[in-house]
């Protein structure tokens, strides 16, 4: 397959093979989460944000495994390097029973391990002191290490807050957490002392005009509900202020200025760790590392994973436990490959120059959308390669989501009426037009027929 030159050729999905597999793997999956019945076949010719199907189809995936593959399928930017090496099992160790390394010493390693991905993750977040770090299996992992380092950096503490519309992972304490749609929460138990505020995002909402709830009477939620101002919790009982610095599954939703300096404000004054989740918006996605980059805020803690491979909890050493209640986990610090393809992926971004491409390429897309969207878009946002398209009905979206398919570009939804377009950070000024011009005859199909609510 030639990226330069590749277009997507699709007939009706899902053809006939994948349905097989579809089948297949539902007989013995335990009910699951699929947005499309797209089976990848990883025999076939992939590269970057093309990928071919088991029936023979050519996609172009605007999804990036919801960011998880940053740079799209095969990519020689990480390829190479990876091919340079032979790979050896097990590729995983019980990271916390014993060490892994290529070579007389960590300067003359073969290839990077766990050691030098935590290295280079504390250069990355070196703005805010970051200097330690602490690898797990993936982003829930990586939110659960984060609370339980404030819980013990803080203790003794009964509260955690948490912003409405916020995603932060489906295990038991992530859910406490999740406070986007009940169908991630229901019926499960939460974490006792968690409080949740409103997010307030950045379409018109300020200081002294908020939509949202989180600002009103003069001053903001977050600070009403702390004692001394008249609320009814001692600040230094909080473990932690837990924020999506753009919000994913909630709808693509970012914050105002105003917003985002209360929060700064407010821990910064009462001493609060701030957790940040950039599970999904980190590792370039907006155009820098990290999404907090973008705003007024100082985390205390910063949660990675997808693009990474791996889970990722990084933070101060002050924060993190002593021995005497070290963190420990079957694999934390034990995925050679995951942990190789994730300094990979930090080198490619640093050489390739991929923040200022993600910033260039995410302004493309966003012009080309407002230009010629119509009516029934009514928002589009975004920051670097991290986008999003609102329509006027969550009917509307849906349809969006399968002319796209049909027409052999994959996107996904999130919040209510939300399209979100996550394309290879490398993506070229081709990639994009092509994939937007889809996307564009996509909405243009469906806008005639779609209903609209009352």
């Amino acid at each position: 397959m030639n990226r330069d030159t590749a277009e997507p050729d699709a007939d009706a999905l899902p053809g006939p093979n994948a349905q097989q597999w579809v089948d297949f793997h539902q007989e013995y999956s335990a009910p699951s989460e699929y947005s499309h019945e797209f089976v990848w076949d990883v025999t076939r010719e992939a590269d970057g944000p093309f990928v071919t199907d088991v029936d023979g189809n050519v996609l172009l995936d605007f999804t990036c495994h919801i960011g998880a593959a940053p740079l799209g399928y095969n990519n020689e930017k990480v390829l190479e390097k990876v091919r340079e090496f032979d790979l050896v099992e097990p590729m995983k160790i019980a990271g916390q029973d014993m060490y892994f390394g290529s070579g007389p010493n960590p300067d003359e390693a073969d290839f990077p391990g766990s050691s030098h991905l935590m290295k280079k993750l504390t250069e990355v977040s070196s703005q805010y002191g970051m200097d330690t770090v602490f690898l797990s299996n993936s982003g829930a992992e990586a939110m659960e290490n984060a609370m339980k380092i404030t819980n013990d950096y803080r203790a003794p503490s009964k509260y955690g807050v948490a912003f409405a519309g916020s995603f932060h992972g489906r295990t038991l304490g992530t859910l406490s957490l999740t406070k986007s749609k009940e169908v991630y929460t229901r019926h499960y138990p939460e974490i006792s002392g968690i409080e949740t505020v409103p997010f307030c995002d950045d379409r018109g909402c300020d200081a002294g005009s908020c939509d949202c709830g989180f600002f009103a009477g003069g001053g903001s939620q977050l600070r009403s509900m702390l004692a001394p101002e008249g609320g009814h919790i001692d600040p230094d009982e909080i473990a932690f202020l837990t924020l999506e610095p753009i919000q994913g599954v909630g709808g693509y939703r970012f914050p105002s200025e105003a917003f985002m300096q209360e929060v700064d404000d407010v821990t910064d004054t009462y001493d609060i760790p701030l957790v940040v989740d950039e599970i999904q918006s980190g590792v370039g996605r907006t155009g820098e590392i990290w999404a907090s980059d973008h705003y007024p805020i100082e985390p205390d803690v910063i949660a990675s994973a997808k693009a990474l491979r791996v889970g990722a909890t990084i933070s101060r050493s002050e924060v993190f436990p002593s021995e005497k209640n070290r963190l420990g986990s079957t694999f934390g610090g034990g995925d050679l490959l995951g942990s190789m393809m994730g300094a990979f992926t930090l080198e490619a971004i640093q050489e390739h120059d991929l923040l200022d491409n993600a910033t260039r390429r995410g302004e493309q897309a966003k012009e080309l959308l407002r230009d010629d969207a119509p009516d029934s878009v009514v928002d589009v946002r975004g920051k670097g390669l991290m986008l999003a398209v609102e329509f006027d009905t969550p009917e509307r979206r849906s349809a969006v989501v399968e002319a796209a398919l049909e027409r052999g570009l994959l996107t996904l939804g999130c919040g209510k009426k939300t399209i979100r377009l996550l394309p290879p950070l490398d993506s070229s000024e081709r990639e994009i037009e092509l994939g937007i011009g889809i996307f564009l005859e996509a909405i243009e199909a469906v806008s005639p027929s779609a209903k609209v609510a009352d």
